[in-house]
Protein backbone atom coordinates (compact mmCIF):
# COMPACT_ATOMS: atom_id res chain seq x y z
CA UNK A 1 0.00 0.00 0.00
CA UNK A 2 2.77 2.28 0.89
CA UNK A 3 4.56 1.88 -2.76
CA UNK A 4 1.21 2.35 -4.60
CA UNK A 5 0.81 5.63 -2.19
CA UNK A 6 4.07 6.87 -3.60
CA UNK A 7 3.54 6.29 -7.13
CA UNK A 8 0.33 8.06 -6.79
CA UNK A 9 2.34 10.72 -5.11
CA UNK A 10 4.82 11.02 -7.98
CA UNK A 11 1.88 10.81 -10.92
CA UNK A 12 1.11 14.50 -9.35
CA UNK A 13 5.13 15.75 -9.17
CA UNK A 14 6.34 18.25 -11.55
CA UNK A 15 3.15 19.66 -12.94
CA UNK A 16 3.18 23.52 -13.24
CA UNK A 17 1.17 26.01 -10.93
CA UNK A 18 0.06 27.33 -14.72
CA UNK A 19 -1.20 23.41 -15.10
CA UNK A 20 -2.89 22.90 -11.97
CA UNK A 21 -5.03 26.15 -12.19
CA UNK A 22 -6.39 25.25 -15.82
CA UNK A 23 -7.70 22.25 -14.02
CA UNK A 24 -9.11 23.97 -11.03
CA UNK A 25 -10.71 26.14 -14.43
CA UNK A 26 -12.04 23.51 -15.83
CA UNK A 27 -13.12 21.17 -12.60
CA UNK A 28 -15.50 24.60 -12.19
CA UNK A 29 -16.97 24.84 -15.59
CA UNK A 30 -17.42 21.27 -16.18
CA UNK A 31 -19.13 20.69 -12.60
CA UNK A 32 -21.94 22.92 -13.63
CA UNK A 33 -22.22 20.88 -16.44
CA UNK A 34 -25.49 19.10 -15.42
CA UNK A 35 -27.47 19.94 -18.65
CA UNK A 36 -26.23 17.47 -21.50
CA UNK A 37 -25.81 14.19 -19.33
CA UNK A 38 -29.94 14.74 -19.07
CA UNK A 39 -30.43 16.08 -22.74
CA UNK A 40 -32.14 12.82 -23.81
CA UNK A 41 -34.16 12.34 -21.18
CA UNK A 42 -35.44 16.01 -21.06
CA UNK A 43 -36.18 15.65 -24.58
CA UNK A 44 -37.83 12.51 -24.38
CA UNK A 45 -39.82 13.01 -21.12
CA UNK A 46 -40.50 16.15 -20.59
CA UNK A 47 -40.46 17.80 -24.23
CA UNK A 48 -42.06 14.51 -25.55
CA UNK A 49 -39.76 14.49 -28.45
CA UNK A 50 -39.35 10.88 -30.10
CA UNK A 51 -35.91 9.05 -29.88
CA UNK A 52 -35.36 9.75 -33.75
CA UNK A 53 -36.09 13.58 -33.15
CA UNK A 54 -33.82 13.42 -29.82
CA UNK A 55 -31.07 11.65 -31.89
CA UNK A 56 -31.30 14.76 -34.47
CA UNK A 57 -31.28 17.69 -31.85
CA UNK A 58 -28.27 16.27 -30.15
CA UNK A 59 -26.19 15.88 -33.17
CA UNK A 60 -26.86 19.55 -33.41
CA UNK A 61 -24.72 19.85 -30.71
CA UNK A 62 -22.40 17.62 -32.48
CA UNK A 63 -22.27 20.36 -35.24
CA UNK A 64 -21.74 22.88 -33.38
CA UNK A 65 -19.01 21.29 -31.40
CA UNK A 66 -17.64 20.85 -35.21
CA UNK A 67 -17.73 24.57 -35.82
CA UNK A 68 -16.46 25.52 -32.41
CA UNK A 69 -13.09 23.53 -32.39
CA UNK A 70 -12.70 24.75 -36.59
CA UNK A 71 -13.16 28.41 -34.96
CA UNK A 72 -11.40 27.76 -32.33
CA UNK A 73 -8.26 26.76 -33.51
CA UNK A 74 -8.37 29.04 -36.46
CA UNK A 75 -8.60 32.11 -33.52
CA UNK A 76 -6.42 30.76 -31.00
CA UNK A 77 -3.95 30.92 -33.44
CA UNK A 78 -5.05 34.44 -34.47
CA UNK A 79 -5.07 36.08 -31.27
CA UNK A 80 -3.99 33.39 -28.73
CA UNK A 81 -5.24 31.22 -26.13
CA UNK A 82 -6.28 33.22 -23.10
CA UNK A 83 -8.22 36.02 -24.71
CA UNK A 84 -10.60 32.59 -26.40
CA UNK A 85 -10.90 30.68 -23.61
CA UNK A 86 -12.57 33.99 -21.46
CA UNK A 87 -14.48 35.11 -24.35
CA UNK A 88 -15.83 31.80 -24.66
CA UNK A 89 -17.05 31.51 -20.85
CA UNK A 90 -18.42 34.58 -21.10
CA UNK A 91 -20.21 34.20 -24.46
CA UNK A 92 -21.92 30.80 -22.91
CA UNK A 93 -23.52 32.52 -19.93
CA UNK A 94 -26.72 34.05 -22.04
CA UNK A 95 -27.00 30.83 -24.14
CA UNK A 96 -27.49 28.91 -21.06
CA UNK A 97 -30.03 30.94 -19.71
CA UNK A 98 -31.93 31.19 -22.66
CA UNK A 99 -32.04 27.19 -23.51
CA UNK A 100 -34.58 26.51 -21.03
CA UNK A 101 -37.45 28.47 -23.48
CA UNK A 102 -37.23 27.32 -26.45
CA UNK A 103 -39.15 24.08 -26.55
CA UNK A 104 -39.84 22.77 -29.94
CA UNK A 105 -37.71 20.95 -32.18
CA UNK A 106 -36.34 23.16 -34.52
CA UNK A 107 -36.12 26.04 -32.07
CA UNK A 108 -33.90 23.85 -29.23
CA UNK A 109 -31.86 22.31 -32.27
CA UNK A 110 -30.70 25.83 -33.32
CA UNK A 111 -30.23 27.11 -29.94
CA UNK A 112 -27.85 23.99 -28.92
CA UNK A 113 -25.82 24.67 -32.22
CA UNK A 114 -24.80 28.17 -31.14
CA UNK A 115 -24.37 27.71 -27.25
CA UNK A 116 -22.42 24.25 -28.43
CA UNK A 117 -20.20 26.16 -31.06
CA UNK A 118 -19.32 29.41 -28.44
CA UNK A 119 -18.48 26.64 -25.39
CA UNK A 120 -16.34 24.11 -27.77
CA UNK A 121 -14.38 27.03 -28.77
CA UNK A 122 -12.89 27.11 -25.84
CA UNK A 123 -11.61 23.44 -25.71
CA UNK A 124 -9.10 23.92 -28.34
CA UNK A 125 -7.78 27.11 -26.72
CA UNK A 126 -7.46 25.37 -23.44
CA UNK A 127 -5.61 22.64 -25.01
CA UNK A 128 -3.09 24.85 -26.58
CA UNK A 129 -2.89 26.56 -22.82
CA UNK A 130 -1.92 23.32 -21.56
CA UNK A 131 1.28 23.14 -24.45
CA UNK A 132 2.13 26.50 -23.21
CA UNK A 133 2.55 26.10 -19.69
CA UNK A 134 3.23 22.65 -19.16
CA UNK A 135 6.97 21.36 -18.52
CA UNK A 136 7.45 19.35 -21.91
CA UNK A 137 8.38 16.59 -20.61
CA UNK A 138 5.19 16.66 -18.77
CA UNK A 139 2.55 17.09 -21.30
CA UNK A 140 0.52 13.67 -21.09
CA UNK A 141 0.44 13.63 -17.49
CA UNK A 142 -1.14 17.85 -17.63
CA UNK A 143 -3.49 16.49 -20.24
CA UNK A 144 -4.39 13.58 -17.62
CA UNK A 145 -4.67 16.23 -15.11
CA UNK A 146 -6.65 18.49 -17.21
CA UNK A 147 -9.56 15.19 -18.02
CA UNK A 148 -9.29 14.74 -14.25
CA UNK A 149 -10.84 17.74 -13.41
CA UNK A 150 -13.40 17.18 -16.21
CA UNK A 151 -14.40 14.04 -14.51
CA UNK A 152 -14.81 15.53 -11.02
CA UNK A 153 -16.57 18.01 -12.65
CA UNK A 154 -18.45 15.11 -13.97
CA UNK A 155 -18.77 13.12 -10.87
CA UNK A 156 -20.16 16.07 -9.04
CA UNK A 157 -22.59 17.66 -11.69
CA UNK A 158 -24.69 14.58 -12.99
CA UNK A 159 -25.28 13.96 -9.53
CA UNK A 160 -26.28 17.06 -8.75
CA UNK A 161 -27.92 17.34 -11.94
CA UNK A 162 -30.24 14.48 -11.04
CA UNK A 163 -31.29 15.98 -8.16
CA UNK A 164 -32.12 19.13 -9.91
CA UNK A 165 -33.94 17.52 -12.60
CA UNK A 166 -36.60 15.91 -10.42
CA UNK A 167 -37.33 19.25 -9.22
CA UNK A 168 -36.70 21.28 -12.59
CA UNK A 169 -34.73 20.94 -15.79
CA UNK A 170 -34.74 24.39 -16.05
CA UNK A 171 -32.66 24.83 -12.88
CA UNK A 172 -29.83 22.82 -14.69
CA UNK A 173 -29.62 25.83 -17.45
CA UNK A 174 -29.39 28.12 -14.71
CA UNK A 175 -26.75 26.60 -13.08
CA UNK A 176 -24.09 25.84 -16.03
CA UNK A 177 -24.37 29.50 -16.81
CA UNK A 178 -23.38 30.40 -13.14
CA UNK A 179 -20.46 27.96 -13.13
CA UNK A 180 -19.54 29.25 -16.74
CA UNK A 181 -19.62 32.65 -15.07
CA UNK A 182 -17.51 31.26 -12.31
CA UNK A 183 -14.68 29.61 -14.19
CA UNK A 184 -14.57 33.07 -16.57
CA UNK A 185 -13.86 35.14 -13.16
CA UNK A 186 -11.38 32.61 -11.92
CA UNK A 187 -9.56 32.18 -15.02
CA UNK A 188 -9.05 36.34 -15.94
CA UNK A 189 -8.21 36.53 -12.42
CA UNK A 190 -5.24 34.31 -12.34
CA UNK A 191 -4.16 33.92 -16.54
CA UNK A 192 -4.60 37.68 -17.19
CA UNK A 193 -0.99 38.90 -17.79
CA UNK A 194 0.67 35.54 -17.05
CA UNK A 195 3.61 35.02 -18.82
CA UNK A 196 3.73 31.13 -20.41
CA UNK A 197 6.60 29.17 -20.56
CA UNK A 198 10.26 29.56 -22.74
CA UNK A 199 10.21 27.21 -25.53
CA UNK A 200 12.43 24.08 -24.46
CA UNK A 201 16.36 23.79 -25.00
CA UNK A 202 15.51 19.96 -25.66
CA UNK A 203 13.08 19.31 -28.75
CA UNK A 204 9.55 18.43 -27.23
CA UNK A 205 9.48 16.27 -30.01
CA UNK A 206 12.33 14.30 -28.97
CA UNK A 207 11.21 14.22 -25.26
CA UNK A 208 7.80 13.15 -26.23
CA UNK A 209 9.20 10.35 -29.00
CA UNK A 210 6.42 12.13 -31.36
CA UNK A 211 8.32 12.58 -34.78
CA UNK A 212 7.43 15.18 -37.36
CA UNK A 213 8.66 13.35 -40.07
CA UNK A 214 11.42 12.09 -41.30
CA UNK A 215 12.75 15.76 -42.65
CA UNK A 216 11.47 16.95 -39.43
CA UNK A 217 9.50 19.59 -41.56
CA UNK A 218 7.33 22.20 -40.00
CA UNK A 219 3.46 21.86 -40.38
CA UNK A 220 1.68 24.99 -41.30
CA UNK A 221 -1.80 22.70 -41.63
CA UNK A 222 -3.39 19.63 -40.15
CA UNK A 223 -5.37 19.71 -43.24
CA UNK A 224 -2.38 18.88 -45.81
CA UNK A 225 -0.98 16.08 -43.63
CA UNK A 226 -2.21 13.27 -44.65
CA UNK A 227 -1.23 10.88 -41.85
CA UNK A 228 -2.48 12.91 -39.31
CA UNK A 229 -5.40 12.73 -41.25
CA UNK A 230 -5.81 8.81 -41.14
CA UNK A 231 -4.81 9.19 -37.81
CA UNK A 232 -7.63 11.91 -37.36
CA UNK A 233 -10.34 9.50 -39.08
CA UNK A 234 -9.98 6.91 -36.68
CA UNK A 235 -10.08 8.78 -33.34
CA UNK A 236 -13.30 9.53 -34.54
CA UNK A 237 -14.77 6.32 -34.80
CA UNK A 238 -13.85 5.92 -31.32
CA UNK A 239 -15.67 8.82 -30.81
CA UNK A 240 -18.53 7.64 -32.79
CA UNK A 241 -18.77 4.47 -30.36
CA UNK A 242 -17.47 6.52 -27.12
CA UNK A 243 -20.27 9.46 -27.11
CA UNK A 244 -23.51 6.68 -27.08
CA UNK A 245 -22.55 7.75 -23.60
CA UNK A 246 -23.72 11.07 -24.06
CA UNK A 247 -26.67 9.99 -26.22
CA UNK A 248 -28.39 6.35 -26.58
CA UNK A 249 -26.95 5.28 -23.02
CA UNK A 250 -28.56 7.51 -20.53
CA UNK A 251 -31.86 6.84 -22.66
CA UNK A 252 -31.49 3.11 -23.00
CA UNK A 253 -30.42 3.33 -18.82
CA UNK A 254 -33.78 4.76 -18.40
CA UNK A 255 -36.27 2.94 -20.95
CA UNK A 256 -34.26 -1.02 -20.72
CA UNK A 257 -32.57 -0.65 -17.47
CA UNK A 258 -35.48 1.12 -15.58
CA UNK A 259 -33.24 3.70 -13.87
CA UNK A 260 -34.65 7.26 -13.00
CA UNK A 261 -33.40 10.75 -13.61
CA UNK A 262 -31.52 10.50 -10.01
CA UNK A 263 -30.07 6.83 -10.28
CA UNK A 264 -29.31 8.27 -14.06
CA UNK A 265 -27.17 10.64 -12.63
CA UNK A 266 -25.22 8.46 -9.64
CA UNK A 267 -23.91 6.33 -12.89
CA UNK A 268 -23.00 9.00 -14.89
CA UNK A 269 -21.69 10.17 -11.58
CA UNK A 270 -19.63 7.33 -10.78
CA UNK A 271 -17.71 7.32 -13.97
CA UNK A 272 -15.99 10.65 -13.46
CA UNK A 273 -15.39 9.98 -9.53
CA UNK A 274 -13.63 6.63 -10.91
CA UNK A 275 -11.69 8.48 -13.44
CA UNK A 276 -11.00 11.45 -11.06
CA UNK A 277 -9.14 8.86 -8.49
CA UNK A 278 -7.67 6.75 -10.76
CA UNK A 279 -6.67 8.77 -14.34
CA UNK A 280 -3.76 10.15 -12.91
CA UNK A 281 -2.17 7.18 -11.41
CA UNK A 282 -2.95 5.01 -14.62
CA UNK A 283 -1.19 7.57 -17.18
CA UNK A 284 1.43 7.69 -14.86
CA UNK A 285 2.09 3.84 -15.05
CA UNK A 286 1.81 3.60 -18.14
CA UNK A 287 4.13 6.36 -18.66
CA UNK A 288 6.79 3.93 -17.03
CA UNK A 289 5.84 0.52 -18.55
CA UNK A 290 3.97 1.31 -21.70
CA UNK A 291 4.80 2.69 -25.01
CA UNK A 292 2.17 5.59 -26.39
CA UNK A 293 1.64 3.24 -29.24
CA UNK A 294 0.53 0.09 -26.98
CA UNK A 295 -1.59 2.24 -24.38
CA UNK A 296 -3.46 3.67 -27.05
CA UNK A 297 -3.76 0.14 -28.28
CA UNK A 298 -5.16 -1.76 -25.13
CA UNK A 299 -7.31 1.21 -24.33
CA UNK A 300 -9.24 1.02 -27.51
CA UNK A 301 -9.73 -2.73 -27.08
CA UNK A 302 -10.92 -2.37 -23.84
CA UNK A 303 -14.36 -0.30 -24.93
CA UNK A 304 -15.91 -3.44 -26.88
CA UNK A 305 -16.15 -4.85 -23.57
CA UNK A 306 -18.16 -1.84 -22.36
CA UNK A 307 -21.13 -2.82 -24.82
CA UNK A 308 -20.53 -5.96 -24.99
CA UNK A 309 -22.00 -6.73 -21.50
CA UNK A 310 -24.98 -5.75 -22.04
CA UNK A 311 -25.90 -8.60 -24.63
CA UNK A 312 -25.80 -10.56 -21.81
CA UNK A 313 -28.65 -8.80 -19.62
CA UNK A 314 -29.27 -5.32 -18.23
CA UNK A 315 -28.70 -5.70 -14.15
CA UNK A 316 -27.08 -2.66 -12.21
CA UNK A 317 -24.30 -4.58 -11.90
CA UNK A 318 -23.71 -4.97 -15.28
CA UNK A 319 -24.29 -1.11 -15.89
CA UNK A 320 -21.69 -0.50 -13.39
CA UNK A 321 -19.36 -2.96 -15.23
CA UNK A 322 -20.33 -1.25 -18.45
CA UNK A 323 -19.30 2.40 -17.17
CA UNK A 324 -16.46 1.06 -15.62
CA UNK A 325 -15.11 -0.56 -18.86
CA UNK A 326 -15.60 2.54 -20.75
CA UNK A 327 -13.91 4.66 -18.21
CA UNK A 328 -11.01 2.43 -18.43
CA UNK A 329 -10.94 2.51 -21.77
CA UNK A 330 -11.57 6.41 -22.04
CA UNK A 331 -8.35 6.87 -19.24
CA UNK A 332 -6.03 5.43 -21.76
CA UNK A 333 -6.96 6.94 -25.17
CA UNK A 334 -8.13 10.64 -24.50
CA UNK A 335 -4.87 12.07 -22.63
CA UNK A 336 -2.51 10.45 -25.45
CA UNK A 337 -4.37 11.06 -28.35
CA UNK A 338 -4.22 14.85 -27.27
CA UNK A 339 -0.44 13.97 -26.96
CA UNK A 340 0.30 12.81 -30.35
CA UNK A 341 -1.75 15.58 -31.61
CA UNK A 342 0.31 18.55 -30.08
CA UNK A 343 3.42 17.13 -30.62
CA UNK A 344 2.46 16.60 -34.28
CA UNK A 345 2.23 20.30 -34.44
CA UNK A 346 4.82 22.91 -34.75
CA UNK A 347 4.43 26.33 -32.14
CA UNK A 348 2.47 27.65 -34.97
CA UNK A 349 0.06 25.47 -35.94
CA UNK A 350 -0.63 24.33 -32.29
CA UNK A 351 -4.07 25.85 -32.61
CA UNK A 352 -5.29 24.30 -36.03
CA UNK A 353 -3.92 20.59 -35.00
CA UNK A 354 -5.71 21.16 -31.67
CA UNK A 355 -8.66 22.25 -33.32
CA UNK A 356 -8.82 18.98 -35.53
CA UNK A 357 -8.25 16.89 -32.55
CA UNK A 358 -11.35 18.45 -31.01
CA UNK A 359 -13.03 18.37 -34.47
CA UNK A 360 -12.56 14.50 -34.13
CA UNK A 361 -14.78 14.43 -31.00
CA UNK A 362 -17.24 16.91 -32.58
CA UNK A 363 -17.97 14.92 -35.63
CA UNK A 364 -18.73 11.83 -33.11
CA UNK A 365 -21.50 14.12 -31.29
CA UNK A 366 -22.87 14.60 -34.86
CA UNK A 367 -22.93 11.08 -36.09
CA UNK A 368 -23.47 9.05 -32.99
CA UNK A 369 -26.32 10.59 -31.70
CA UNK A 370 -28.09 10.19 -35.21
CA UNK A 371 -26.94 6.58 -35.81
CA UNK A 372 -27.36 5.40 -32.62
CA UNK A 373 -31.00 6.28 -32.25
CA UNK A 374 -31.85 4.77 -35.83
CA UNK A 375 -30.62 1.60 -34.64
CA UNK A 376 -31.76 1.51 -31.46
CA UNK A 377 -35.20 2.08 -32.74
CA UNK A 378 -35.09 0.20 -35.82
CA UNK A 379 -33.11 -2.98 -35.21
CA UNK A 380 -33.10 -2.88 -31.23
CA UNK A 381 -30.19 -2.28 -28.66
CA UNK A 382 -28.44 -5.54 -28.95
CA UNK A 383 -27.44 -4.54 -32.35
CA UNK A 384 -26.52 -0.83 -31.81
CA UNK A 385 -24.20 -2.53 -29.09
CA UNK A 386 -22.49 -4.98 -31.61
CA UNK A 387 -22.54 -2.19 -34.29
CA UNK A 388 -20.84 0.00 -31.87
CA UNK A 389 -18.44 -2.59 -30.79
CA UNK A 390 -17.23 -3.62 -34.14
CA UNK A 391 -16.65 0.18 -34.20
CA UNK A 392 -14.12 0.06 -31.08
CA UNK A 393 -12.49 -2.53 -32.55
CA UNK A 394 -11.75 -0.67 -35.99
CA UNK A 395 -10.45 2.17 -34.15
CA UNK A 396 -8.37 0.40 -32.33
CA UNK A 397 -6.14 -1.43 -35.15
CA UNK A 398 -5.82 2.28 -37.29
CA UNK A 399 -5.09 3.77 -34.34
CA UNK A 400 -2.38 1.34 -33.57
CA UNK A 401 -1.19 1.58 -37.15
CA UNK A 402 -1.18 5.23 -37.79
CA UNK A 403 0.15 6.42 -34.20
CA UNK A 404 2.94 3.35 -34.99
CA UNK A 405 3.93 5.73 -38.30
CA UNK A 406 4.05 8.93 -36.09
CA UNK A 407 6.14 7.58 -33.33
CA UNK A 408 9.64 7.54 -33.00
CA UNK A 409 10.79 4.45 -30.95
CA UNK A 410 12.70 5.05 -27.57
CA UNK A 411 16.55 5.21 -27.42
Amino acid sequence: MKKIYQIYLDSYRGLSSASWMLAIVMLINRAGSMVFPFLGVYMTKELHFTDEQTGYVLACYGLGSMTGSMLGGWITDKIGNYKLQYLSLLGSIPMFILLPHFTSVISLALMIFFQSTISEMFRPANSVAITKYARPENITRAFSLNRMAVNLGFSIGPAMGGMLAAISYALLFYINAGAAFFAAVVFIYFFKGRKENPKPTVSVEEDQDITLGASGTKRKSPYKDGLFLFYSFFCTLYSIAFLQLFSTLPIFYEKVGGLNEFEIGIVLGYSGLLIFLTEMLLVHMAERHLTTQKTIFYGALIAPLAFGVFLLDHSLFTIFLSITLLSASEMLIFPYTSTVTAMRADDSSKGAYMGVNGLTFAVGFIIAPILGTKIAANFGYNTLWIVMGSVFLLSAFGLNYTVGKMIKPKV
